[in-house]
């Protein structure tokens, strides 16, 4: 007689890291600089009113830049895990590249590089492929704006993935630094006794945390062994 075994849930939160290893720059290590970019310039509402143009130019580069960018062998493996595991992909990225690798279950932190939004209605959003311009409207009529969470805005995305992590049964956190609120915090959701994976080429701040196995490499280097531990869980 069969019947239906669950699959364990695999909650997976990504950082800036997992997309650095396809090409795509960070200012994670660069002096709060980002493509020679000053954050406080182009990632928050004060250089939206500021100059929305710069903003806008800079961040259809960055559209153009993850357009050309491909998924690399930790995305490939994190999409192939869904054999093994339900996986739940929590990412801090813009980008696309998890769905391109083929992981069906990808929610964004941080926004969408290929959604835009009204500036005024952050429900009225829209896909993007090309080019937004000072001049392009919403149905409201009002600007379009790139649907991303800036510095110093709310991160509304966050109250639907905690229950995600309260729910994980294994967690495993890749390329993020733990340093960029709310997003560090879900780790204090996951329910006593979970076990946690970590892997990075440089290991965030983890005392003080629980069930910790950490991999200190880079993604596409340490996934494989990543892979085997949890298979053999």
């Amino acid at each position: 007689m069969s019947f239906f075994m669950r699959k364990k849930k695999l909650v997976v939160l990504t950082g800036a890291g997992i997309s650095a290893e396809s090409g795509l720059k960070t200012f994670r290590d660069s002096d709060g600089l980002w493509e020679n970019f000053r954050i406080e310039d182009v990632a928050t509402p004060r250089a939206w009113r500021r100059d929305p143009e710069l903003v806008l130019r800079f961040y259809n580069q960055r559209r153009q830049g993850v357009r050309e960018a491909r998924p690399n062998t930790a995305h490939f493996a994190l999409a192939e895990l869904e054999s093994d595991f339900d996986v739940h992909i929590i990412t801090q990225n813009i980008d696309d590249l998890h769905e391109r690798a083929g992981s069906t279950k990808v929610m964004h932190l941080h926004g969408e590089i290929f959604k835009m939004r009204s500036e005024k209605n952050p429900h009225l959003v829209y896909p993007v492929e090309g080019d937004i311009h000072l001049g392009d409207r919403a149905e409201d009529g009002a600007q379009l704006r790139p649907h991303i969470v800036w510095f110093e805005e709310p991160v509304p995305m966050i109250e639907r993935a905690i229950p995600v992590v309260e729910a994980a049964d294994i967690f495993l956190l890749i390329g993020t630094s733990l340093v960029v609120y709310p997003a560090a915090g879900l780790v204090d959701y996951l329910r006593p006794g979970v076990p946690r994976y970590v892997l990075d080429k440089k290991l965030p701040e983890l005392r003080g945390i629980p069930n910790i196995i950490a991999v200190e490499k880079p993604a596409t280097e340490g996934i494989g062994e990543i892979v085997r531990m949890l298979k053999n869980h």
